[in-house]
């Protein structure tokens, strides 16, 4: 399996390496093998070529079958014209491999259940849903857009739009992640308001026939928004249009408390997907050994899962290694900086990679 390897910025390096070692050893253990090239983008690209995302990069992801980035950004390029800052590297990657769908999973490890932001009797619930956010359409992308000046004042405008075709993808998407989980899948619109929500609503109904097996609701975003805080454990798969799914996925991820811990998939029709963990590159710890590397081992496990081929054969025993090696871990009582308790073994991002190894 060929693997694009994208450290970025930041601790990016860092926790890229315990992800690095804990594939070589998936090949020690189950003989899968990888072929990993290393390419440059955001931060990093710009000082070696003065672009975020240069053409040698674009070029190695599409020929890879998955590509694995750990964080782009940092206050070293926020100076920069925006058209060039490291986060356009990550935009332009997503267009060039066609990534429409985001799956963002936010599940509480019970051994982290004193960090997460909820009340006890929530939290004993559980939480365990995934959130797929279509990523390439709607008010982000649509047409027209900008500021102009009408009747003597500024006024700015965005369309959010949506043609069948990008709804019908993106249902399928849900679906067919919720028939691998628990068959139920809630789609989040705001069709008493919106025309676009209309549609919305009308194509993933007929989707769902395809799909008979699979429990599907409906929630306007405003009440998802309230339901999540107040009983996350209703939710097993939610499919959400860009901007609804940008805001829904960050609140589940942030009420877990947990944020050093979620990884996340972006996927496309038949290029390779972009698996990375959800936090950014959290220069104030870069190079201190202090890096929380979890999101991105757990970001193999998706990728691996995920990126699945008749030429690689299913990798799910793989990647479900991985997550109980990391659950194992925070049974032992290891923790990174970032979700430190009392009693517990602090640790630093190699020791945490070396305690995940053992286990796997």
């Amino acid at each position: 399996m060929k693997i694009c390897v994208i450290p970025g910025d930041g601790i990016g390096k860092e926790i890229v390496a315990q992800a690095l070692r804990v594939l070589d050893k998936v090949t020690e253990k189950f003989g899968t093998r990888f072929e990993i090239e290393e390419a440059l983008m955001g931060g990093a690209a710009i000082d070696a070529t003065g672009s975020p995302l240069p053409e040698q990069t674009v070029a190695l992801a599409l020929a890879a079958d998955a590509v694995l980035l750990g964080a782009v950004g940092g206050p070293k390029w926020d100076t920069l014209d925006p058209a060039i800052r490291p986060e356009r590297g990550l935009l332009g990657i997503r267009k060039a491999l066609g990534l429409f769908a985001n799956l963002r999973p936010a599940s509480l490890f019970q051994e982290l259940k004193h960090a997460c932001y909820l009340r006890p009797d929530i939290v004993a619930k559980g939480i365990d849903l995934l959130v797929v956010r279509e990523l390439t359409g709607g008010a982000y992308f649509g047409t027209p857009k900008g500021v102009e000046v009408r009747d003597g004042e500024r006024v700015g405008f965005n369309n959010m739009i949506y043609a069948e075709h990008e709804i019908r993808r993106i249902a399928k998407v849900g679906f067919e992640a919720a028939m691998k989980r628990s068959k139920r899948l809630c789609s989040v619109d705001k069709a008493n308001v919106l025309d676009v929500s209309r549609l919305w609503r009308e194509v993933v109904l007929e989707v769902a026939r395809d799909y008979p097996d699979v429990e599907l609701s409906h929630m306007y975003v405003d009440n998802a928004a309230m339901q999540l805080v107040r009983d996350p454990s209703q939710f097993d798969v939610i499919v959400t249009e860009n901007l609804f799914g940008d805001i829904l996925s960050d609140e589940a991820s942030v009420i877990t408390g947990s944020i050093g811990m979620l990884p996340s998939a972006s996927l496309g029709e038949k290029n390779p997907g972009l698996f990375e963990p959800i936090h950014g590159s959290a220069p104030d710890i870069a190079g201190q050994d202090k890096a929380n590397p979890l999101a991105t081992i757990l970001s193999v496990a998706m990728l691996l899962r995920y990126s699945s081929t008749e030429k690689t054969g299913d990798m799910g025993p793989q990647a479900d290694a991985i997550e109980q090696a990391v659950r194992k871990t925070l049974q032992q009582g290891y923790r990174t900086g970032d979700i430190r308790e009392d009693g517990c073994k602090l640790v630093g991002c190699q020791a945490m990679g070396d305690a995940v190894l053992a286990n796997l």
